[in-house]
């Protein structure tokens, strides 16, 4: 069993930051590679930043520059730094995580989502 629970989700203004946090628990032996998904209303699920196992991280173009993906491996939590906020980018953002679980498989789990508005 492996779960991730996010959080630092919330209000900002615009040009403002947040740094939303992921953590993965349950049966795991390490973390792999990460990615940061979001959802705005109406709108399809779009990858927004991703890190790879060797630490490579990629951005979508209307998020680069402003937002940074990194990894606790120690902490098994992946963390997205959103700064400059637009208004373009309420959502609600979900992880997604390869975890290897103690089991020795690799496995990729979804966090359950969380509400991030930009309002003046």
């Amino acid at each position: 069993q492996v779960q991730l629970v996010e959080s630092g989700g919330g209000v900002v203004q615009p040009g403002g930051s947040l740094r939303l946090s992921c953590a993965a628990s349950g049966s795991i032996s390490s973390m792999s590679a990460a990615s940061w998904y979001r959802q705005p209303p109406g709108r399809q699920r779009e990858l927004v930043a991703g890190i790879t196992h060797e630490g490579t991280t990629s951005y979508a173009d209307s998020v680069k520059g402003r937002f940074t993906i990194s990894r606790d491996t120690s902490k098994n939590t992946v963390y997205l730094q959103m700064n400059s906020l637009e208004p373009g980018d309420p959502a609600v953002y979900y992880c997604n995580v390869v975890v290897r679980l103690i089991a020795q498989r690799w496995h990729g789990s979804w966090g359950q989502g969380i509400q991030v508005t930009v309002s003046a």
